[in-house]
């Protein structure tokens, strides 16, 4: 990497401001928040794009799926394999190149942008008093710099429609949420010990019909279901691992109607994408089952992060069996998050499941650690410094001094992937164990009658 020392220096000073506003409480204003934002992530792009060294997916995988969509070609099946996602990024790509961008900005410009509309969002999603003091450290992340920055990756633009699709479904009120309620599980209770075992399949279909009723604020409420499932389908556009918020994103929306119309929705965007193809990309009917092939062709790479780079000997390798072991773990350890949170704030709930992600997960890259980190500086938890500054840390060092040249890598690699393990207690301890069950709101009384009809309805 060319200007190393600059972009440490940079990181630096980014995360010295941001611990010193964490210790001296200071909340800067949103625009001033904004602004810093802009003018590092400026800066480090423009860095980034005029030295000779370019991150090898940037170059080999991202660019040929824009040039892919210039020439009116698939970006999936032009790209020999390089982008295996929705051709919505690649539209983009496509579209800034035809304005005669240089690639080298280009393909930055696009997460560039995401991640300073990303400062604003933290915010919202903070809510409270100190909503500009988490922008104002998101906005020095260092990890969200080389992400968005130096490597051009796609993670904030999938970022960027998760968070707003959170902050939507959430709507008006305080930021103060609880997920699943015992209220309504306690009164399904009381009516099987009423009624007995075999009233449980008439309560329960009752209690379903019930849910399924329109309400006065319904149509409200089913726009703003539809506009965060837009959201939230546009982030699954832009990669498929936003599929860990949905669980969250569903219990922030206020009922069922709304639920199944926000999960509609999000099914329905990328459906859209994928079908249009022919028109906007140029792919024949008979392509189209190859391109899902092409996406959903995972190859079960292991020895980057983690627990894997210890049988590998700290490299890459094709390990069916450990990649398969690992999904596994995911599937179980994401499901026992849903269960042990459910009650919980849903960012905590979201926050938990992506921060055990990172702890079983067999393959990861650096650009993953930025999954939890709006999330996590939003509604910081005890440890959240420490895994902040721990995954930065491991991350930069591979951005910045392991890119030198290729032996320095091929030296390195090893003792770097396999160091990574001394983070996953790290982020196990930064999941948000002390807001598992929040109290739950208070009932509203109601409200007594008055005079005689009050002794009338006691008797």
């Amino acid at each position: 990497m060319d200007y190393a020392v600059f972009t440490g220096a940079i990181l630096v000073i980014g995360v010295a401001l941001a611990l010193i506003a964490q210790w001296r409480d200071w909340r800067p204003p949103l625009i001033a928040a904004i602004g810093v934002g802009i003018a590092v992530r400026v800066l480090l792009m423009y860095t980034a794009a005029e030295g000779a060294w370019q991150p090898v997916d940037f170059v080999n995988s991202f660019k040929p799926a824009g040039e892919a969509v210039l020439r009116g070609e698939d970006p999936v099946l032009a790209s020999n394999g390089g982008w295996h996602f929705l051709p919505t990024i690649p539209y983009v790509y496509g579209i800034l190149l035809w304005f005669g961008i240089p690639w080298e900005y280009a393909g930055r410009l696009v997460t560039v942008v995401a991640d300073i509309v990303l400062i604003p969002l933290v915010a919202k999603l903070a809510g409270g008093p100190k909503a500009s003091l988490r922008a104002f450290q998101y906005a020095l992340n260092p990890l969200a710099l080389l992400v968005a920055s130096i490597h051009g990756q796609v993670e904030p633009v999938a970022l960027v429609f998760g968070v707003a699709a959170f902050v939507v479904a959430r709507g008006p009120g305080s930021p103060e949420r609880v997920g699943v309620t015992d209220s309504a599980v306690a009164r399904f209770r009381l009516d099987v010990l009423r009624d007995g075992r075999n009233a449980v399949p008439r309560r329960a279909l009752g209690m379903l019909v019930q849910a399924l009723k329109p309400i006065p604020s319904d149509r409200a409420d089913l726009k703003r279901a539809a506009l965060a499932g837009l959201l939230m389908g546009l982030a699954l556009c832009a990669k498929s691992w936003p599929i860990w918020l949905i669980p969250g994103f569903l219990l922030f929306l206020p009922h069922l109607r709304a639920r199944i119309v926000g999960l509609f929705v999000t099914g329905v965007v990328p459906l859209f994408f994928l079908v249009t193809l022919p028109v906007f990309a140029g792919t024949s009917l008979s392509q189209i089952p190859e391109v899902i092939r092409v996406i959903q062709d995972i190859r079960p790479i292991v020895g980057e992060w983690g627990w894997t780079p210890w049988p590998t000997g700290g490299h890459w390798s094709l390990e069916p069996l450990m990649a398969k072991i690992g999904t596994y773990l995911i599937y179980v350890c994401v499901v026992a998050a849903v269960v042990i949170w459910r009650r919980a704030d849903p960012i905590d709930m979201t926050l938990a499941i992506l921060l055990i992600f990172m702890v079983v997960t067999p393959r990861l890259g650096a650009q993953y650690l930025l999954w939890f980190m709006p999330f996590l500086i939003a509604r910081p938890t005890r440890f959240a410094w420490p895994a902040i500054l721990g995954t930065s840390l491991w991350a930069a060092y591979g951005y910045i001094y392991m890119t030198q040249d290729p032996a320095t890598w091929v030296e390195l690699h090893s003792y770097w992937s396999r160091a990574s393990i001394v983070l996953l207690p790290v982020l196990f301890l930064a999941m948000p164990w002390a807001r598992r069950n929040p109290p739950e709101p208070e009932p509203a009384e109601p409200a007594t009658p008055a005079g005689p009809a009050s002794v009338t309805s006691t008797a």
